[in-house]
């Protein structure tokens, strides 16, 4: 086996996946000192198994979260530049095989992120009206590998976890759907919002309101569409400690969510005291209640029929140690559905070691080795398909330069194996010859285009053009996708 020697010949890379943790792995290594300074030539391959890119910022972020979607704008400028070839619809396994990826790339980038849910053991979880929150965020997303109707008959809906999916899903569940209308959803998503019974949405969490996981922004934009009442209860902050207080305020973040709580409970027991009827925090009337409980263990589902009917909870609090522990006291609440929002987990892609009860690809420091630790030359991870489904952006920023360390430490070390086919457009023949209709940035751009004719076309509730609508058939992606590609290879032929 022959290997790479660092300014021999292009180092031909791909990576798994064009979401934050591809493309910045992809980016990271464009931007080296040693790609800088010419030294080293990249031919890099950017594969998506969906038609489009940008990955779990398209897919799994709230459509009502302008900040989190601006993270498109930078990564759009990477892949704009034209020295990543972006391959969408193409599934890794399927398509395109690891061996297959090996005879034509020296290198291989797996960051194909975590999308299913984490299982909550307990006994019900499996009954009728019982969902798992990414699911429903794909739905609302309009990821086109998922139906294109949810069920949204129930009026009581319970929401496990809290951390931020669990504050998005709530929240796309108790906001009205004439205000989403200022988002990309697609049609079908807004009709399914329209015709929701919702009347009340619970956040349960294991611990107590200063140990959630939200973000302080998160936290606040809970209170933001008009209609929704806040809920909170006060025994869950009579049990908080003058020792707890001291390192809430030893925090910024968790003073800042704490604070938030604190002040809606405040407002709320002032309405009570003078007894005044409950309004939205515009001062308007209430459709819906979001409300928010911690202290609370999940026990079990509760059925009649085969469908969820409720849910039963045990009371929790801290010990002296600050370990949370069961208090024996159990509550029931009555609901219809139930969605758990406890965590992402990765899952497993064909040919490549991968560690069942984390979810994640084998590897150290992002190389991917066998179970046993033994490295595979050529193969690495990045992302939460490395770490597992914890960080945001920014730890994905640092994966990456972890993880191209290794690749370029590797590569100078001539540890990583030369591909025997390097010829660049082999993989483009490879897929045509499999009848696999995958897209291009060109084709991207295209839809990009057509989308956002869709939101110029419709009005949102208060007669402005909306942003965009996204195309959910994958079929009508894949179409206007490569109607663009061909125009512009004929227009490049043209000119």
């Amino acid at each position: 086996m022959t290997t790479n020697q660092p300014s021999a010949q292009p180092l031909r890379l791909a990576v798994i996946g064009s979401g934050p943790a591809g493309v910045y792995a992809a980016e990271t290594l464009l931007r080296s000192p040693q790609v800088k300074s010419g030294e080293l030539e990249v031919q890099c391959d950017l594969f998506d198994a969906l038609p489009t890119p940008f990955g779990l910022i398209r897919y799994g972020v709230a459509p009502d979260h302008p900040r989190i979607k601006g993270i498109i704008t930078a990564l759009h400028r990477i892949l704009d530049r034209g020295d990543i070839r972006f391959l969408g619809d193409v599934e890794f396994g399927t398509d395109l095989t690891a061996a297959e990826l090996r005879e034509r790339y020296d290198a291989v980038i797996f960051a194909t992120g975590a999308l299913k849910d984490a299982e909550l053991n307990i006994p019900g979880i499996d009954l009728e009206g019982s969902y798992g929150a990414a699911d429903f965020v794909a739905w609302y997303d309009g990821n086109p590998d998922y139906p294109r109707t949810w069920p949204l008959e129930a009026q009581q809906v319970a929401m496990i976890g809290n951390g931020n999916v669990a504050l998005d899903a709530a929240r796309m569940l108790s906001k009205s759907a004439d205000e989403l209308l200022r988002t990309e959803i697609p049609e079908n998503v807004y009709e399914g919002l329209t015709s929701a019974r919702t009347t009340d949405v619970h956040v349960f969490g294991r611990r107590g309101p200063a140990q959630s996981k939200f973000t302080p922004l998160e936290t606040r934009e809970l209170a933001h569409p008009h209609g929704v009442q806040i809920v909170m209860d006060p025994a869950d902050f009579a049990m908080i400690t003058p020792e707890e207080r001291e390192a809430i305020r030893a925090d910024r973040r968790r003073e800042q969510v704490f604070a938030t709580f604190e002040g809606w409970l405040h407002a709320q027991q002032e309405r009570e005291a003078k007894g005044e009827e409950p309004t939205d925090a515009h001062g308007g009337p209430v459709q819906r209640r979001l409300h928010l409980h911690f202290w609370h263990k999940p026990i079990e589902v509760l059925g009649e029929d085969g469908r969820v009917a409720g849910m039963r909870f045990e009371r929790t609090r801290l010990d002296a140690d600050g370990t949370m522990e069961g208090t024996g006291e159990l509550v029931d609440y009555d609901l219809q559905a139930v969605y758990r929002a406890i965590g992402y987990f990765g899952s497993e892609l064909p040919g490549v070691p991968y560690d069942e009860s984390r979810g994640v690809i084998h590897n150290e420091a992002g190389r991917v080795t066998e179970a046993d630790g033994e490295v595979i030359p050529g193969l690495f991870a990045n992302g939460w398909i490395k770490r597992g489904p914890v960080g945001l952006i920014g730890a994905t920023k640092s994966d990456a330069a972890e993880t191209v360390a290794s690749l370029l430490e590797d590569l100078e070390a001539g540890r990583i194996p030369s591909a025997s086919d390097r010829d660049p457009d082999s993989i483009l023949r490879l897929l045509e010859d499999k009848g696999v209709e995958f897209t291009t940035w060109q084709g991207w751009t295209a839809l990009e285009e057509h989308e956002i004719g869709l939101g110029a076309a419709v009005q949102d509730s208060e007669g402005n053009p909306r942003p965009r609508v996204k195309v959910v058939p994958r079929e009508e992606m894949v179409r206007v996708a490569r109607e663009g590609q061909r125009a512009h290879e004929s227009a490049s032929a043209d000119a």
